[in-house]
């Protein structure tokens, strides 16, 4: 059975983690997960569109008013009024339909997982598809972070967070299948904007993590978030490789964090 927008994720074992990175992407360990589906984009914003248009569902960022924006002026975060997943990076902003939906909380994936009839990926799931098939690979289509001389993804290339090239084509985020898939034929798992998991985070999960099927820690205080965005650049974060883990709260929006869902 094909389903729309999805791609069929072959169970099987990797190993998940790195020792090449920091301490709470190690120890690299065996992980096992049953098949699943997962969407071969990220979420957009004419597909969330569709979802409040039917439910009337108000994000977190719309409650509070005001979300969390980069601005790139100045090169700095800033609680920003108005800022929200239709005006991402604020009020006289306008999101591209085609460009995945960002200023959504986890709640708001949640919710729209939920009214899809989907669920958000286990941080196991997300890198046992977003690793496309390669074993312990830095990237998600290899070693090499410029396939070919050239970016393999949307992330920040140049000084961070004073000069942006734009050597990838975009200086913010982009429109989804920018860039070629990995091997499962899933779009921008590396970079353009973070990706919420279901998962509570922690940092040591790793030392204690279950093998078959594992979901994360049974509780917290942030969930979850993986794939960079296009503000990693190699002066900075490097979170594009596809072991990077990083985590926020459940409430919280941003202009460069979205999702996708799995079934």
């Amino acid at each position: 059975m094909q389903r729309e927008g999805m791609i069929f994720i072959k169970g099987g074992n990797f190993l998940m983690g790195t020792e090449d990175g920091t301490s709470y992407e190690a120890p690299v360990h065996e992980v096992v997960v049953d098949s699943f589906w997962m969407d071969r984009h990220e979420v957009t914003v004419a597909e969330f569109s569709m979802f409040v248009a039917a439910t009337g569902y108000k994000t977190d960022a719309e409650k509070f008013g005001w979300s969390g924006a980069f601005d790139l002026k100045t090169g700095e975060w800033k609680r920003t009024k108005g800022a929200n997943w239709r005006h991402p990076d604020g009020p006289r902003s306008e999101a591209a339909s085609n460009e995945p939906v960002c200023q959504v909380s986890w709640n708001d994936a949640a919710a729209y997982a939920k009214w899809a009839g989907k669920r958000l990926p286990t941080e196991a799931e997300w890198e046992y598809a977003a690793r496309g098939g390669l074993a312990q690979k830095k990237y998600s289509w290899g070693d090499d972070l410029r396939p070919n001389g050239k970016p393999a993804a949307n992330w920040w290339q140049g000084n961070f967070p004073d000069h942006n090239t734009g050597e990838d084509g975009f200086i913010g985020r982009a429109p989804v299948e920018s860039f070629p898939p990995n091997g499962y034929g899933l779009y921008d798992v590396t970079g353009n904007v973070w990706e919420w998991c279901a998962d509570w985070y922690m940092d040591d999960y790793y030392v204690n993590s279950g093998r078959d099927n594992p979901t994360g820690p049974e509780n917290g205080k942030e969930r979850v978030i993986r794939g960079g965005s296009w503000m990693c650049a190699e002066n900075f974060c490097t979170n594009y490789r596809v072991a990077a883990r990083s985590q926020a709260t459940p409430d919280s929006g941003l202009d460069n964090l979205g999702f996708r869902c799995v079934s």
